[in-house]
């Protein structure tokens, strides 16, 4: 499957590349060099450890640009009244009454610790594109799925905290 980003994750991928190209690429091969220099590699920890580190950078830009070159672009932009992607959300949830604010992002950034929630899970499909007061069934799987009633829609411009997520 394709994944979905945003113009902004895009941009953030692209300056994480560059980031691990430019600046951790070269402490690698240093370190590396500085463990080499050590003498025996075969009892060598340190030059395992260099060398595993670097190995783990290089693995990772191939994963980030294969993201990139196969990424479906999607906007971030939606209709006020209408759930989006970067959209602040509360919603009650009538089995538990209870309310939960959380903001709808690409999964590439979906993080349910920090209250971002991925157009991908199982709510995000639910309300992508709902309006304020609509009461959505958010199937979880085919025995178990519960209701919630979106109450608030808010545009949320800044994402620049937004981690990328790693593999």
């Amino acid at each position: 499957m394709r994944e979905q980003l945003t113009e902004s994750d895009v941009k953030k991928i692209q300056d994480e590349i560059e980031h691990r190209k430019l600046v951790v690429r070269k402490e690698a091969i240093e370190a590396v060099k500085e463990a080499r220099s050590h003498g025996d590699l075969s009892e060598n920890f340190e030059y395992y450890a260099a060398k595993r580190d670097k190995n783990k950078n290089e693995s990772r830009i191939r994963y980030l640009e294969r993201m990139l070159k196969t990424a479906e672009i999607v906007s971030d932009t939606s209709k006020d009244d209408e759930v989006g992607i970067n959209n602040t959300v509360t919603v009650y949830f009538e089995e538990d009454d209870e309310e939960q604010v959380f903001r709808l992002v690409t999964s590439i950034r979906g993080n349910s610790m920090r209250n971002l929630i991925s157009t991908e899970s199982p709510i995000g499909k639910a309300i992508l594109g709902k309006k304020v007061g609509d009461r959505v069934e958010v199937k979880v799987n085919d025995s178990y799925s519960y209701y919630i009633v979106i109450q608030k829609i808010e545009n949320t411009t800044d994402d620049s905290q937004d981690a990328i997520r790693g593999y």
